[in-house]
């Protein structure tokens, strides 16, 4: 199997916090109650970590100087893949070692994360092998691999599913094109198997333009919509309030702190909800994160090993 680091060419390219509270849905812990985070105003934000190379622990060890609240209110685990069996000539769920080391090691590496208040994501991204979200060949194709989804984060205790449309290179092994109802089948099935887990997307590839099929429109379906390309501003063209967008992203260590600064003092200064953030990693990158946190919250971010 193929396994994927997100490729770095995309480097290249208000008070919401009660809101952001009821939009991450109920707690998706097992035996791991989550305590109340000390009160944080301001833009929901999010960590994607490389776990082929780091851990989700990362994620906890941010806080602002100013009333200790977390820096970071989503964790998302990058990533599985959707890979294609072709004998069966059916889409699964793959997880690779390291995700599969996370997932088994949830005690350790996801529910201190959870306990703080930190929700937990699986992201799923293609694997060059012909499957995606975009070419299921029927609704009870595109239900099936919503269920692996479902009973993944059952199992493992997750806060939800994150959709990234990368890679898939549709049309190899023999598999389809996209077409206009697989991705409407697969968000409507996982919606309706979690209700109140959270569903993101990652705004990129033939999935994230085909939203709508039949009269069904899933972009409501969606708790976050963000933009991809790291370093840049890009509103999702998803029907979603600003409160759940981020047309800021930005890949930690590598976007320059002056942009980080001005992407997130806009995010504030045009009412947008949420902020996104890429490769955190196990160095103190405070003063990174701080560039970001003096915008959106008014405090720098204290890191503790």
């Amino acid at each position: 199997m193929f396994t994927l680091v997100r490729s770095r060419v995309r480097t290249a390219a208000l008070a919401l916090s009660a809101v952001a509270a009821l939009a991450f849905g109920g707690t998706a812990t097992t035996g791991a109650a989550a305590a109340p985070a000390p009160a944080k105003q301001g833009p929901t934000s999010v960590a994607y970590v490389e776990v082929n190379n780091n851990s989700m622990r990362n994620v906890g060890k941010y806080t602002l100087a100013n009333g200790g609240g977390n820096v970071f209110d989503v964790a998302v685990i990058f990533a599985a893949n959707i890979n294609y069996d072709t004998a069966t000539k059916a889409a699964y769920l793959h997880f690779n070692e390291n995700v599969q080391r996370v997932l088994d090691n949830a005690a350790t590496e996801i529910r201190p994360l959870q306990r703080k208040g930190i929700k937990v994501v699986l992201s799923v991204l293609g694997n060059h092998q012909g499957a995606g979200f975009a070419n299921f060949p029927s609704q009870q194709a595109a239900s099936a691999f919503a269920k692996q989804l479902s009973d993944a984060v059952a199992k493992y205790g997750l806060d939800g599913i994150d959709f990234d449309d990368e890679y898939a290179e549709y049309g190899n092994n023999g598999t389809g094109r996209p077409n206009d109802s697989s991705f409407v089948h697969l968000v409507t099935a996982l919606r309706a198997n979690m209700p109140d887990k959270i569903i993101s997307l990652y705004n990129i590839g033939p999935a994230a333009s085909r939203l709508s099929y039949g009269g069904v429109d899933v972009s409501s379906m969606f708790d976050y919509a963000w933009n991809p390309y790291y370093g840049t501003w890009q509103v999702p063209r998803v029907a979603l309030p600003k409160s759940r967008l981020s047309p800021a992203a930005v890949e930690i260590g590598r976007t320059s702190r002056g942009t980080v600064a001005s992407l997130a003092r806009r995010t504030v200064s045009e009412g947008y909800g949420v902020y996104l953030t890429y490769n955190l990693d196990g160095n103190d990158r405070s003063a990174d994160v701080s560039a970001f946190t003096r915008e959106l919250y008014g405090s720098d971010a204290v890191y503790t090993p």
